[in-house]
Order: structure tokens, then sequence, then C-alpha cells
């Protein structure tokens, strides 16, 4: 008596969109891909050329932060000279970056 039914509505049909809805999203992701993605992907393409061009006399920085002197090259390891006597073997990926000629002896 006090309390009335209340009944559903019928739903309105949806209108148009279509593409107008995933633009943003693809616009997102377009800009993803030109900001992080394509860059990082260079970045590890460098770094693989520069990995397989390693040879002995190099001179380089490893992820530790060690500057040494290539002495021999493996298959997947290079032994690096850190000091007169003192050899590590170390894996090339850990192999940072290659320094110019001479930068060993312009440190010390």
């Amino acid at each position: 008596m006090l309390i009335s039914n209340a009944y559903a509505e019928a739903a309105a049909p949806v209108q148009g969109g279509g593409i107008m809805e995933f633009l943003p999203l693809i616009a997102l992701a377009v800009v993803f891909y030109f900001l992080v993605l394509r860059p990082q992907q260079k970045r590890a393409k460098e770094q693989k050329a520069m990995v397989e061009a390693l040879q002995r006399g190099d001179e380089v920085i490893t992820a530790g932060g060690e500057v040494g002197r290539i002495s021999k090259v493996y298959e997947q390891f290079v032994g690096v000279e850190f000091a007169e006597g003192i050899e590590v073997t170390v894996q090339k990926a850990a192999i940072q970056s290659v320094l110019p000629k001479g930068t060993i002896k312009a440190i010390k």
C-alpha cells in the first residue's frame, strides 16, 4: 500500500563509437613503443655487437666497475687482467663497455 513496485527501465541501445573508443589505447601503445621499447632494443643490439667484437688487448669496464685488459677470449667468457699477475675469468655479458686504448695508463 505505501510501497510501490519498482520496475526496471529498458536499457538504451549503445550508439556508434567503434574505433573511436580504441583510439586512445592505440595512441598509448604507439607512444610506449617509441619511448620505451625501441630505444631498449637499440641498446641491446649495440651491447650484443660490442660483446661479439671483444678481442685480446681491449681495455674494458666490467659490470662490477673493475677496469682491466682482456688477455684471453673464449666462446662465452673472457680472461680480464686487472693487475700484473691477477687475471679473472668473467662472462662476456658482464663487460659493460670498451674503453679507448691507453685509458688504464692514464688512470694510474
